[in-house]
């Protein structure tokens, strides 16, 4: 049953933008499964499911290949959409975003391969990112703090 169930997520995930957990528990259902919100989120861990940055739908890990322009695109529009605070500590950057949010802008970050930022480390409200020495991580917090001021 479990397999099946997984099976299924990555079929319709491939098909269509599914962004929540309610989104395919619904699916799930019109298909003939019944599944609860913890079994999904459980599913979803298993399959290493990811966000998309552009629009937030479940994806495979790695399936998104973009090109520099399309990434930095995503990544102001998920500065703007989940980016709560964002503060700097040497050359270290602190974000905040909503509560599993984190996981989406950060991806979106690396995507962008911004050449302030060495790598992030993302939980589920905040953001480790680790820059190329304080002057770079002052200028991501300046280029953060630009697209989510609109």
């Amino acid at each position: 049953m479990k397999a099946r169930r997984q099976a299924l997520i990555l079929e319709m995930i491939d098909r269509e933008p599914l962004g929540s957990q309610e989104l395919l528990a619904r699916r799930l259902h019109q298909r003939g499964f019944e599944a609860t919100q913890a079994t999904i989120s459980r599913d979803i861990k298993e399959l290493g499911l990811v966000k998309r940055a552009g629009d937030g739908a479940y994806q495979r890990p790695g399936t998104e290949a973009t090109d520099p322009e399309t990434a930095l695109t995503a990544l102001e529009r998920a500065a703007n959409e989940f980016l709560r605070n964002v503060e700097r500590v040497q050359q270290l950057v602190v974000i905040r975003t909503g509560r599993g949010q984190a996981q989406v802008l950060a991806e979106a970050l690396d995507r962008a391969r911004l050449h302030e930022a060495v790598g992030t480390i993302a939980g589920d409200d905040t953001i480790l990112v680790v820059a190329r020495g304080a002057r770079g991580a002052a200028a991501l917090v300046k280029r953060l703090k630009e697209y989510s001021a609109e």
